[in-house]
């Protein structure tokens, strides 16, 4: 009789353990995930895309107020003052297209070249051996955007 009613050995994890194994798991992904995750070059690229979308999208609202405006310059945009080029575009500095497309908080504009502030233009992220690739050039004839750059924004 003592053998039938003998205690049964169970094999396996108690519910306690299990728990305690999930909520260490989840400890370290929390920590340990946003290490090898890197969104910050992702996120400045998305940066530099919009700025390109508000350039493009200023140039042409500018050069028709110009038009409307009989060709003077500068021309009113809620009440700033966006100096045009000669060809009814605005001109390629801080007064021109970066007041029309509100960028001067967060992008700089040198020669034409409009890359965002704060970027570290000796970073060569991608390897390539060409340093500084963050930034898209506007031209004042033609209000066109071109040479867009986002290899290094890191």
């Amino acid at each position: 009789m003592k053998n039938m009613i003998q205690s049964r050995k169970e094999n396996g994890f108690t519910l306690i353990e299990l728990v305690m194994v999930i909520v260490i798991l989840g400890i370290l992904a929390a920590f340990a995930l946003p290490r090898f995750v890197d969104l910050g070059s992702q996120a400045r690229t998305a940066s530099l895309q919009g700025a390109i979308g508000a350039v493009k999208s200023a140039s042409s609202i500018a050069h028709s107020g110009w038009l409307a405006n009989d060709r003077t310059s500068p021309v009113d945009m809620d009440g700033t003052n966006v100096t045009m080029s000669a060809e009814g575009y605005p001109t390629a500095d801080a007064a021109g297209i970066m007041e029309a497309a509100q960028l001067s908080d967060d992008f700089s504009i040198t020669a034409g070249s409009i890359t965002p502030n704060g970027f570290d233009s000796t970073s060569d992220a991608d390897g390539d051996g060409t340093a500084g690739e963050c930034s898209f050039d506007y031209s004042a004839t033609t209000g066109k955007v071109s040479n867009t750059l986002t290899d290094d924004c890191v």
